[in-house]
């Protein structure tokens, strides 16, 4: 009997949107147990994640011997997350991000301290250090790849030093390095540290030191300058990919909401803008052109792709069905005031009028069980609502009973 194709999980970045995903998760294990088949095996013998995806990316594959009870893990851990675990909200913290941003945005005398103080990010993000050395276990991977549980986990920084979009992997079997324009991939044992740069959202956490060739390059956020989400899992040899996306592929045309821009935009929402663009676009990009080169390849007869590199690729992808945006408007008030009045909108924060306003914004640090819960939920409804699409995927028999 042939092996099966080798299957990727590829989760994006989105800071606490990425809840959605462990929602995604979870189905999937309920439907695999509802096809009938061995509880606990791993359905992903590669894994790869960008920013809070490679948070969640790591916690599944350092679980690799029981997925159904390494995703019970992780949404114990995101349904009681609190802001408190994640960055630092207490009163002197706080007031010293007030004072960074006014720093960025002042000039003159302003300017003139912010070059003397040197802030590195508006948040202070030890807190996830911490949750990370539980949620974690980095010590179980190599003994996973080894026993044949997995084969590749990969996640992906960007480099501050040099500019290039890096994905770090740790492989079961020795694998060739690529490189390409602006991105290249290291060979490296995988650690806390490179899960800290992956997830260090632009201005509001601050860079993590690396050792790359010898020296010490700073990274950022893996989603920044992240051209194609798919490239890694494809590199590390997977046939079929399951993608899950932070926000949703399309918006309709008579959108309308409290991320509707009415007037000009504040600070919040152009800010809010930004981080979609860097957290959202490229995965939707991405998969429309691997389904155009897969429809080019099938005119390609197969005896004449025998002996060549070219394979066309399955890709199944998940994205949220409702805008998080407006979920999070919901529950913007479940942050501490400090953080809402920093969100706030008008000529800058502090003025704590209108958080629907950057909803946009919040929904990247709404660490509190409300949002999460109702965006592990929304994960789990979309992906039973594609329970054919997801069986067919995997090669199993229909679920019954869900």
């Amino acid at each position: 009997m042939p092996s099966p194709p080798a299957t990727a999980l590829l989760l994006t970045g989105g800071g606490a949107r990425a809840a959605y995903q462990v929602g995604v998760l979870e189905a999937v294990a309920e439907l695999r147990r509802g096809a009938g088949l061995a509880a606990g095996r791993n359905p992903f013998s590669i894994i790869t994640g960008t920013s809070a995806g490679a948070i969640n990316a790591a916690a599944l594959a350092c679980g690799a011997d029981d997925f159904d009870a390494a995703v019970q893990r992780m949404a114990a851990v995101w349904r009681q997350l609190r802001v408190e675990q994640v960055y630092r909200t207490d009163m002197f913290a706080m007031l010293d991000a007030a004072a960074r941003w006014r720093l960025i945005l002042g000039v003159g005398q302003l300017l003139a301290r912010w070059v003397r103080l040197k802030p590195r990010s508006l948040l202070d993000n030890a807190p996830l250090a911490e949750l990370l050395a539980r949620m974690v276990p980095f010590e179980r991977l190599p003994g996973l790849l080894n026993d044949g549980h997995l084969d590749a986990l990969a996640v992906t920084a960007s480099n501050y030093s040099s500019g290039e979009h890096v994905t770090f992997f740790e492989a079961r079997k020795p694998m060739m390095p690529w490189t390409r324009s602006q991105r290249r991939a290291v060979a490296d044992r995988i650690t806390h540290a490179h899960l800290l740069a992956s997830s260090a959202i632009p201005f509001v956490f601050p860079a993590t030191a690396l050792t790359m060739h010898g020296h010490i390059d700073y990274f950022g956020d893996g989603s920044m300058r992240q051209t194609a989400p798919t490239s890694a899992a494809i590199h590390l040899g997977a046939q079929r990919i399951l993608a899950v996306g932070a926000g949703r592929m399309t918006e309709p045309v008579d959108a309308d909401g409290p991320h509707t821009l009415r007037g000009e935009p504040t600070l919040a929402q152009i800010a809010g803008h930004a981080m979609s663009s860097i957290f959202l676009d490229s995965l939707g990009v991405d998969v429309e052109r691997l389904r155009r080169i897969n429809d080019t390849l099938g005119l390609i007869a197969p005896e004449a792709r025998t002996g060549t590199r070219l394979r066309p690729i399955e890709l199944l992808l998940i994205a949220p069905s409702e805008r998080i945006d407006t979920i999070a408007a919901r529950h913007a008030d479940a942050l501490p005031g400090v953080v809402r009045r920093l969100l706030a909108s008008g000529s800058g924060p502090g003025n704590g009028k209108s958080p629907a306003r950057s909803a946009a914004l919040a929904s990247y640090l709404l660490f509190e069980p409300g949002f999460t819960g109702e965006l592990m939920a929304l994960g789990r409804a979309d992906t039973l609502a594609q329970r054919d699409a997801v069986c067919r995927f995997f090669g199993w028999p229909p679920a019954q009973g869900l």
